[in-house]
């Protein structure tokens, strides 16, 4: 039996394991680079939605920023989302753009994954899961389409990605990225054909508080 080493001496030779190296601190997976943004594109950041040399305050949904968005989940997906049209009242505001198209009465967006027309426009009457355009408040007055799971709908990837207003400052979405009503007329008015919506996905949450929803909206 080897006798214990002197503790005035210290440890003994056995006691002295020989070190290696130091080995860097593990570092996770490098996050993957979000798109490029281009001249007219609409990009999210802290301080609320960059475009044209102006910031924006917005709101985004309730989940935060999701790279695997679910259809309910409340999630605003990150990503390069081509801005494909634009909705208005035209009972309630002048017409921002030439290609923008008024909301009839019968307008409705499914948002049934068992839907064949899963996450398009939908005219009513419906037997399917929807959204009704033609809102009573005004939050829908002017809505900015979003490319986000369409044309080609994967059913269960979520639906009626859009940009339109907020409900009150702080108050999350569905999913929608939602402004003061003068800064989305201002964006609607401006906006160019082709423009963007960049959402990073790592993106810093933006302030939020428990939503009050009155109806689905965003």
């Amino acid at each position: 039996m080897t006798p214990a080493p002197d503790a005035r001496q210290g440890p003994g030779p056995e006691a002295r394991p020989e070190r290696g190296p130091e080995r860097a601190p593990e570092r996770g997976p490098e996050p993957a680079p979000g798109p490029k943004p281009r001249p007219g594109d609409l990009v999210l950041g802290p301080a609320g939605l960059r475009v044209l040399g102006r910031r924006l305050p917005c709101v985004i949904g309730r989940g935060g920023i999701s790279t695997a968005k679910r259809e309910g989940d409340g999630a605003t997906p990150a990503g390069a989302h081509a801005i494909t049209g634009m909705l208005y009242r035209a009972d309630r505001l002048a017409r921002p753009q030439p290609w923008a198209r008024p909301i009839g009465p019968r307008d409705l967006w499914s948002d049934d994954s068992a839907d064949p027309a899963y996450n398009h426009l939908v005219p009513a009457p419906h037997r399917f899961s929807h959204e009704c355009l033609r809102r009573a408040d005004p939050l829908y007055d002017i809505v900015l389409l979003t490319g986000w799971n369409w044309p080609a709908a994967a059913p269960g990837r979520g639906s009626a990605i859009f940009l339109h207003q907020w409900r009150r400052p702080g108050t999350p979405t569905e999913g929608c990225i939602a402004l003061r009503r003068d800064h989305l007329i201002w964006l609607a008015r401006h906006l160019a054909p082709g423009a963007r919506l960049i959402v990073p996905p790592l993106a810093p949450r933006l302030r939020r508080s428990p939503a009050g929803r009155a109806g689905p909206a965003g």
